[in-house]
């Protein structure tokens, strides 16, 4: 057995742990578990640092356990909320749990039949069949109400911190997220649940049931809730989440995130989000400190977490287009974006609207630059960077004969124009 305790240590990936819990894994091969609310169908770059202490436990040679709380799920957890969950229906619980998976293999081996392969589990399975009468009776009776409202995720509801209050629904979830801790270490001999360091208190509600009700002994162990250097919330841009799924934050702008990290954050969050060993990130870390503006931990940290959530194909798109605002591109690179990654990477570039009908009979150069466009605020002065050869079309130098036309489009709909190194345009037709 590996020691899991040690490697996450070292990663900046431990908060919290209870006493014993090192010697209790090192002991055999243990089982635990992290909890997943199926609240939207994709995970997002906050849900990894979990994801990741489960595939650490596995590379360890332990058995991991995702759980995904369809029944949870249905009543909102409370910690770390000012206000109350929108509940779900079973349908759209079902299809997020299902694309939860999917990424969710992309991280953890589930099918390989070693005997510590993952395994994938939902609270729905053992909850829907449990009456209320029987829960309050076989479960409630045994964790009092002061015990409850100790939790800092209870208090600081109700102390007014938040001013929506807290409902009987969300003020039980420490009670059901505690009994899946019970039912897991009855039926399959589970000793750990593991998670960010917010769900401490509902997770020690777990080790409290076992020892109340089975006389046994669990352990709880948290990861840190990460933050970025510069004090604003990890895993949020202007836009919100990054997601996993490239539905909702595609691979060119999740690659993107990573590589703009502040050199403090790289440092840190290349030992929580890739496998790299302590030895290679001694040295990427030495390399980057003798050249910082080569940016090394940034790229490599980048390329790392985009191959696992993205694969290889996207990696070598996402950098390709990250090329292409750097000039080190070609037209042929530029007419393998696609729509959405064009418009991401020229974000914020200035348009203009040309019919198709103009495009199709073809149209010279200079009335492209001023009259259709207004880029350039004259024909003279579209005729004077042409002269200089200032002026590209779709990164490739023209004269005053060019005439543009629908060969110069990519996607069917856009013509990149730029005047010298970065003074960019797009023309879209329609």
């Amino acid at each position: 057995m590996k020691n899991f305790i040690e490697e996450v240590t070292w990663r900046g990936m431990l908060h919290d742990v209870m006493p014993g819990t090192e010697e209790h894994l090192l002991q055999e091969m243990r089982m635990a578990y992290v909890g997943i609310d199926p609240t939207a169908d994709s995970l997002h770059i906050g849900h990894l640092v979990s994801v990741m202490l489960l595939k650490h436990f596995q590379l360890a040679g332990h058995k991991p356990y995702a759980l995904i709380g369809g029944a949870t799920g249905m009543v909102g957890d409370p910690s770390g909320k000012s206000n109350e969950r929108n509940l779900l229906d079973a349908e759209t619980l079902q299809h997020n749990q299902d694309a939860i998976k999917e990424q969710l293999s992309r991280f953890l081996d589930f099918t390989s039949g070693a005997q510590n392969a993952a395994v994938l589990v939902n609270n729905y399975d053992w909850m829907k069949d449990f009456s209320f009468l029987d829960f309050i009776r076989d479960v409630g009776k045994h964790i009092t109400v002061n015990y409850m409202m100790a939790k800092d995720s209870v208090k600081k509801r109700l102390n007014g911190e938040y001013q929506e209050g807290m409902s009987f629904t969300e003020f039980c979830y420490q009670l059901l997220q505690g009994y899946d801790f019970l039912h897991l270490y009855k039926s399959k001999g589970l000793t750990l649940q593991m998670g960010g360091s917010d769900q401490w208190g509902n997770i020690t509600t777990g080790t409290e049931l076992i020892r109340r009700i089975s006389s046994g002994k669990a352990y709880a162990l948290t990861c840190p809730l990460i933050t970025k250097a510069d004090g604003t919330k990890f895993g949020k841009t202007e836009g919100g989440n990054i997601w996993l799924s490239a539905q909702y934050t595609s691979p060119y702008k999740f690659y993107q995130y990573w590589v703009n990290v502040s050199d403090d954050d790289a440092q840190r969050f290349i030992k929580i989000f890739t496998f790299l060993s302590k030895q290679e990130i001694e040295e990427l870390t030495l390399e980057h400190q003798q050249a910082p503006h080569l940016r090394v931990l940034q790229k490599r940290l980048a390329n790392e977490i985009t191959i696992m959530v993205h694969g290889q194909t996207q990696l070598e798109n996402a950098i390709k287009a990250s090329n292409i605002l750097f000039g080190n591109s070609s037209s042929q690179d530029l007419k393998e974006l696609d729509a959405t990654t064009f418009l991401e990477v020229f974000e914020g570039v200035p348009q203009a609207v040309i019919s198709k009908e103009d495009i199709a009979q073809g149209i010279n150069i200079v009335d492209v630059l001023a009259s259709k466009s207004n880029f350039l605020p004259s024909n003279g002065e579209a005729r004077r960077s042409l002269q200089a050869n200032s002026i590209s079309v779709n990164r490739e130098k023209v004269d005053e004969q060019y005439i543009v036309g629908q060969s110069d489009l990519i996607n069917d709909q856009f013509v990149l124009l730029q005047k010298g190194k970065k003074n960019y345009f797009i023309i879209q037709v329609k």
